[in-house]
């Protein structure tokens, strides 16, 4: 959902004149015969995919009171039936930005289903606009799971998924407020939203809400924290390889105004920062903690940290920063420590 996205994890219809790139000379639609759960599964940017399925039921753990109460019946009910309007909201999201990059995408990433014609646009906005209204559907309709928290991160993806790809907002034209939509998602509302809906769902706080949560729950707060920062790396550092088709569509992103390379080398050294301070403050607090359990857990979380710094560091070394092949491959080396960051954070106590 969430996401980033990326495309983004975000992202109408109506195209003027400032947002369309010049025509491609020589550019042509190809029919395909690929069966339509393929297209589909293209369609919906796995890799975003699978970041959300990972969130959910880790967040929902991390809610959990103790260790033992993490896989209790009810949490992972709750986890279960958070999961699918999440999954068809990140579809959602995803497909939204598709629709409105297609000319974008002829450029950036000419492999995409619209661009190949794989799926038809017809067919992508019925899909989009059915994903929408049953993610939102659920997330209103039981009495016991359809949580303030859950529908705290379903409407607050969707407007703001919305906002980022639609006209006449479509804010991803806005660097900054690009990132903010990003970092909304990624880092606060999926969080704060996955972690009050187990509290209400699965271990009866039912006053607990999003708010509630990142005010007043330490973990939930750092939790959002780390996200919201890998969030800011996400989201810039996924329009270095896309510079030229942004610069013919006037999107003036950060790596179209200031450049590939100071963007990449900026937000490498952020994340490695960022995995080396949290990798500090969980090795502190492996020596305070209460039990032997905790202070394995903590040690553990804070080495696996260290050593993803360390693989953020050694991997952006050998890159080119106006390579878009080999700064989209440090990319996707990014989902991947995103998606050990969400297997961890059970333990993060």
């Amino acid at each position: 959902m969430y996401a980033s996205t990326t495309s983004s994890s975000t992202s109408g219809i109506v195209v003027e004149q400032d947002d369309t790139p010049p025509p491609l000379v020589g550019t042509t639609k190809t029919k395909t015969t690929t069966p339509f759960l393929i297209a589909l599964w293209k369609f919906s940017r796995p890799h975003t995919l699978i970041g959300s399925a990972l969130a959910i039921p880790a967040l929902c753990m991390l809610a959990a009171p103790s260790f033992s109460t993490a896989f209790s019946t009810s949490n992972v009910v709750a986890a279960l039936y958070a999961m699918i309007p999440s999954l068809l909201m990140n579809l959602y999201i995803t497909g939204l930005n598709q629709i409105t990059d297609i000319d974008i995408d002829k450029i950036n990433k000419p492999n995409l289903p619209l661009v190949t014609g794989e799926l038809s646009p017809k067919v992508a906005i019925i899909t989009v606009i059915v994903s929408l209204v049953l993610s939102l559907l659920m997330g209103l309709s039981h009495p016991v799971l359809g949580t303030s928290g859950l529908n705290t991160a379903l409407w607050g993806s969707a407007i703001l998924g919305t906002m980022y790809s639609l006209r006449p907002f479509r804010l991803k034209r806005f660097p900054l407020l690009a990132a903010f939509c990003i970092v909304a998602v990624r880092g606060t509302i999926i969080n704060a939203g996955f972690f009050a809906h187990a509290r209400a769902a699965a271990f009866g706080s039912q006053g607990a809400t999003a708010l509630s949560c990142l005010l007043g729950d330490r973990t939930c707060g750092l939790s959002c924290l780390f996200f919201g920062i890998f969030g800011i790396v996400i989201a810039l550092m996924k329009d270095v390889p896309d510079v030229r088709g942004d610069e013919l569509s006037n999107v003036r992103t950060y790596s179209v105004r200031i450049g590939q390379k100071r963007i990449f080398h900026a937000m490498r050294r952020l994340l490695t920062g960022l995995f080396f301070a949290y990798g500090a403050g969980f090795a502190r607090g492996a020596m305070l903690a209460p039990s032997t359990l905790l202070s394995v857990c903590r040690g553990g979380v804070g080495a696996a940290a260290m050593v993803a710094g360390l693989s953020v560091r050694k991997q952006a070394e050998t890159i080119n920063p106006e390579d878009s092949k080999e700064v989209y491959g440090f990319y996707m080396h990014l989902w991947k420590l995103f998606y050990l960051s969400y297997l961890a954070l059970p333990f993060c106590r």
